[in-house]
């Protein structure tokens, strides 16, 4: 008898451990805005990974395919940064602006092709293309976005590149004298 209870005791302790973590599992999921949705997030990251790999342009495809019909070359760095230099041809949209609406605004159609670059593209490291932390380079948070707003038809420019190589196609605001 005193085994069994021993058993039940050993079982009872183990479920009450289970469904704390699983408790405390939950109340850590429903802390903060009901909106924001990390898991999510890191998940959409995981599921365009493997596809990102297979979209990553030289900058002569990046060049061929900006000069083909339904392509558009997105810069979704600051307004400022895209105003004082950018890929001639570029639309802008700031990131942080990214919603349903604006995206269907500038890019009707979900099937357009859309190429980004970002300030990690460039050599340069000067403004308006200052590099980043590598794991925080724009082109990471954009191209899961894009796709994730259902956008699939997107390519990275994966190369580092110079502002000043005629190839880049760099257009930069007058400066002042």
């Amino acid at each position: 008898m005193g085994a069994r209870r021993n058993t039940a005791f050993a079982l009872t302790a183990l479920l009450s451990f289970v469904l704390a973590g699983v408790s405390a599992k939950a109340d850590a999921q429903a802390a903060g805005s009901p909106n924001i949705d990390y898991a999510g997030f890191m998940q959409a990251g995981e599921d365009v990974m493997a596809l990102r790999a297979t979209r990553l342009v030289s900058l002569a495809e990046f060049n061929e395919m900006a000069s083909e019909a339904d392509t558009i070359i997105l810069d979704s760095r600051s307004a400022e940064a895209f105003a004082l230099g950018h890929i001639d041809g570029a639309i802008n949209i700031n990131f942080a602006d990214f919603t349903d609406e604006k995206l269907a605004d500038l890019i009707a159609h979900r099937g357009t092709r859309i190429l980004i670059y970002c300030n990690n593209n460039f050599a340069d490291d000067i403004a308006p293309v200052m590099l980043k932390r590598a794991p925080l380079a724009l082109n990471i948070p954009t191209f899961i976005n894009l796709h994730g707003y259902g956008y699939t038809n997107v390519y990275e420019l994966g190369e580092l590149v110079s502002t000043n190589d005629p190839d880049v196609n760099w257009v930069s605001a007058p400066q002042m004298p």
